[in-house]
This record gives structure tokens, C-alpha cells and sequence, in this order.
């Protein structure tokens, strides 16, 4: 336990204190989602020298900031550098990915890793951390944080249920992940950026336009193509890195030992 930044004795003040912080950040996160979806603000995608990118940058910024400062004391010292190396991943990852003919995405496998092994609030936090990054070289991903921390969020949520106890469960959560994901993000494709940036993806759309559907319709059936699929992926590789760790990392993790996340594999 000593490698962890945990509070000896803490009060209900300070744990009321964090679950406050929590709640702050999750309704700044939706509140923002929310805005993006009702007020399809123009220029967004152009980068923070737009006033409602640098709005849209800080909201997401402050709710990353709440979510880990509510976590923090739950964290180990590994997760600080678990994190930089997670949001790189996700970055180079996705930006190949997403300049090749492929429907997916492949940009989540960081966020995941940090939700399977630090629970659902280290996850959302990663996720839009990561977007946030992103965003400073490729300001279209920018709308997307909210669906990027829904990822980390039911990572979490995925772990702490056992879905990581059996290898064969990662890739099923994965899907389900999926379905909500593709849900939350096709308004944002739809209405904030007009479709999608990705070539494989923006392909199927573009074939769903032809056939005379909406682009909100076109848009939504490419994303519960491609998103179930590409977290059903994600899920399972990251399940797999997971499992590559040494023991004694991956029990450094409360999250790891309170929810028995990889069953017998780490013992208290």
C-alpha cells in the first residue's frame, strides 16, 4: 500500500469533498456536450483561436481537472506516468488509423488501459485529457471528448463488474460500449462537425448518404458499425496489455484489489 497516494484516515468532509469534485466535473462535461449539440456553434473545428473552441477547450480542460483531482487520492504513483504514455497512444494510434481505410478508430486503447486498472473517473479524465491534447494538432477531434471519456468511464465500469476476470468478456463489454458510444457521438459528427473525419469511416457515410438516408441517419448507422467493433477491439487489446503487466504493478492499483479485477491473478 505504501506506493500509493492514499490519505491515512480520511474524513467523510474530505471524501464528501470528492465526490463533489466528481459531480462537478461530470455536469460540466454534459453541460458542454450539451451546448455543442443545441448550439452548433460555427468554427469549432478551427482551433483555439475561435472563442467557442477555447470555451469548448477550458470547459472540457475543467472537468478533466475535477474528475482526477476526486480520483487522485485513489491513485498510485505508476498512474502519473501511466497517463502521458496512455494519451500518446491514443493520439498516434488514432491519427494513423484514421488517415487509412479502415472503419475504426483505434484511438481509446490508452483510455481503456487507465479505466480497466484506476476505475471509471481516472478513465473519463484520461479520455478527455487525451482529446484535449489531440485537439491542439487536430482541433476536429475537440467536440468528441465527451464520447472519449464515456469510454473511460465504462471501461471502468466494465472492470469493476469482472469483465476483465475472463479474457472472452472483454471484447463482449467492448461491444456494449460501443452501442453507447456511437449513440453519444453520431449528434456531435452530425451537428458540430457536419459527418466524420476518419477515411474508412467518413466512406461508410458517405455510401449511407447515397442511399438516401439523413445525415444524422448516415452518420448513426456508421457509428453502430463502427464503434462496437472498434471498442470490442480496443477492449480486448487492452484487456491483453493489461494482463502483460508484472503482478506487482498492476496490484499497485486500489481499483485492481477492491473490485478483484483480474480475479486470483492479483491477490490483497
Amino acid at each position: 500500500m505504501s506506493s500509493n497516494l492514499l490519505l491515512p484516515d480520511e474524513t467523510s468532509s474530505q471524501t464528501l469533498r470528492r465526490r463533489l469534485m466528481a459531480i462537478a466535473g461530470t455536469v460540466i462535461l454534459v453541460a458542454t456536450y450539451v451546448t455543442l449539440i443545441t448550439t452548433q456553434p460555427m468554427g469549432i473545428v478551427e482551433g483555439l483561436g475561435q472563442g467557442v473552441a477555447l470555451g469548448t477547450f477550458v470547459a472540457y480542460l475543467a472537468a478533466a481537472v475535477l474528475l482526477l483531482l476526486a480520483v487522485l487520492p485513489d491513485l498510485p504513483v505508476s498512474t502519473l506516468t501511466l497517463i502521458p504514455v496512455a494519451l500518446a497512444l491514443n493520439i498516434i494510434l488514432g491519427q494513423f488509423v484514421g488517415s487509412v481505410m479502415i472503419p475504426l478508430y483505434i484511438d481509446s486503447i490508452g483510455t481503456v488501459i487507465v479505466g480497466f486498472l484506476a476505475g471509471r473517473r481516472a478513465g473519463a479524465a484520461t479520455g478527455i485529457l487525451s482529446t484535449l491534447v489531440w485537439s491542439l494538432f487536430a482541433p476536429t477531434v475537440l467536440p468528441f471528448a465527451a464520447g472519449a471519456a464515456l469510454v473511460g468511464f465504462l471501461a471502468g465500469t466494465a472492470a469493476r463488474f469482472g469483465a476483465l476476470r475472463r479474457i472472452y468478456l472483454a471484447p463482449i463489454a467492448g461491444l456494449v460500449a460501443g452501442v453507447l458510444v456511437g449513440v453519444v457521438s453520431s449528434p456531435v459528427a452530425t451537428f458540430v462537425y457536419g459527418g466524420t473525419s476518419g477515411v474508412g469511416t467518413g466512406a461508410l457515410v458517405a455510401a449511407f448518404s447515397s442511399m438516401g438516408d439523413s445525415l444524422l441517419s448516415a452518420v448513426t448507422k456508421q457509428a453502430l458499425i463502427s464503434d462496437p467493433g472498434d471498442k470490442a477491439v480496443v477492449f480486448l487489446v487492452a484487456a491483453l496489455l493489461v494482463y502483460a503487466l508484472p503482478k506487482r504493478l498492476s496490484g499497485s492499483f486500489s481499483f485492481v484489489r477492491r473490485y478483484r479485477v483480474l480475479g486470483k491473478r492479483v491477490s490483497k
